[in-house]
């Protein structure tokens, strides 16, 4: 099967979160269950048509999940519960009702602050314990001890190569508490300056506290059908136009940019050239694009994504983010809800669902004008490109 032959045969019909905020001392499967019925309702479905589920993480497993949320799904599954999977899972469910494995997959995802807390207590990840490790160091054993290390290293590399000072990079949550100020939804709306930035403590230097994901809870639900039932559901398809998924090895490494030695990366590969799959496939450019959603976890994620999608040559983005391109009204905005660094951390699913909703246009004061194609993405590799119906 030629990978066009997928080409907005799924769309998502429905979107729904829970609230978010800091200890809200409630439960994941709590929040999974209120952003599944918001869900629900956004696509005007009965609890009954939805007959497949894919489960990121939260509250229960896909084996428990159908009977807590009272569904009857005829396929089910789940992935490792992790943000890179996010993405993955939309194009699972757009190629399971493509197979007709499903007719309306839910795509869930539920957060609870109090649950890690409590994880953590017991005595750290389950990360440090895989075979071989974890590949982004999450709360490993022993060496670096902080997912934000590698990050911190990757951009301290960047500047290195092309000159550049480290403080330039606060013009990325600068511009997303912008975003998030227009959000009501968001954990943090207050808008903060570069000399706000400037004056914040280093975490893991050179990247400073506004650099970090928001802690929280919350959940999010997409709904996802094939493309002949999702012009019968109540708002207008957004269908997954172009797809391409994780790439892994030694050229690889989560939280920097390709080709910069990172690790065991080489100095020549040029991911611009690899991620051509989700353009070719939506048969559109990275100057067609009108909104761009990249998963932060840390800011200089969005600097990496630009470049490896192609938004700007190596070593251009963080030049090219001054003076308030990424921002609302900008030439083209990033993470129009606040991204995880101000609306809060859901695991890219946050992402996905603004990505719906600004491809409908729904999205009041903060939605982008004209917002047709808005792009996912999330290192390393995964992206979908959403086109609005």
């Amino acid at each position: 099967m030629r990978v066009q032959h997928l080409r907005a045969m799924a769309a998502v019909v429905g979107v729904g979160k829970s609230v978010i905020g800091r200890n809200l001392e409630v439960d994941a499967l709590t929040l999974m269950s209120h952003a599944f019925k918001a869900a629900l309702e956004d696509s005007g479905l009965k609890k009954e048509e939805v007959d497949g589920l894919i489960v990121n993480t939260g509250g229960a497993e896909c084996d428990r999940l159908p009977q807590l949320l009272g569904i009857d799904v005829q396929w089910s599954s789940q992935t490792w519960s992790h943000g890179r999977m996010s993405g993955i899972i939309l194009e699972w469910a757009a190629m399971v009702v493509h197979a007709g494995l499903a007719r309306n997959v839910l795509c869930i995802a539920g957060y609870s602050s109090h649950a890690v807390r409590t994880r953590t207590v017991r005595g750290g990840s389950g990360e440090a314990y895989r075979a071989g490790g974890g590949p982004h160091w999450e709360a490993p054993e022993y060496g670096i001890i902080h997912p934000g290390t590698l990050p911190a290293l990757a951009f301290q590399r960047y500047c290195h190569l092309y000159g550049y000072k480290p403080e330039l990079l606060g013009a990325v949550p600068v511009a997303q508490r912008k975003h998030a100020s227009l959000n009501p939804d968001a954990v943090y709306r207050q808008r903060i300056t570069l000399d706000d930035y400037k004056k914040a403590r280093f975490v893991v230097e050179p990247l400073r506290l506004y650099d970090f994901a928001v802690v929280n809870d919350g959940a999010v639900a997409l709904i996802v059908s094939s493309a002949d039932r999702a012009g019968a559901c109540r708002k207008p398809p957004v269908y997954l136009s172009g797809m391409q998924g994780m790439q892994g090895g030694k050229e690889w490494v989560i939280f920097s940019r390709s080709n910069m030695g990172v690790a065991q990366q080489s100095l020549s590969r040029d991911a611009r050239r690899v991620n051509r799959a989700v353009y070719e496939m939506a048969g559109v450019e990275p100057k067609d694009i009108d909104v761009v959603e990249i998963y932060d976890s840390f800011s200089p994620e969005v600097i990496f994504d630009l470049e490896d999608f192609g938004f700007c040559p190596p070593g251009e983005a963080l030049g090219w983010i001054q003076g308030g391109r990424i921002e609302p009204g900008g030439d083209l905005p990033v993470n129009t809800h606040g991204g995880h660094l101000s609306e809060g951390m859901l695991g890219g699913f946050n992402h996905l669902a603004e990505a719906v909703r600004q491809a409908r246009g729904e999205c009041g004061e903060r939605q982008a004008p004209n917002a047709r194609l808005v792009q996912y993405t999330l290192g390393p590799g995964v992206s979908i490109i959403f086109r609005g119906g």
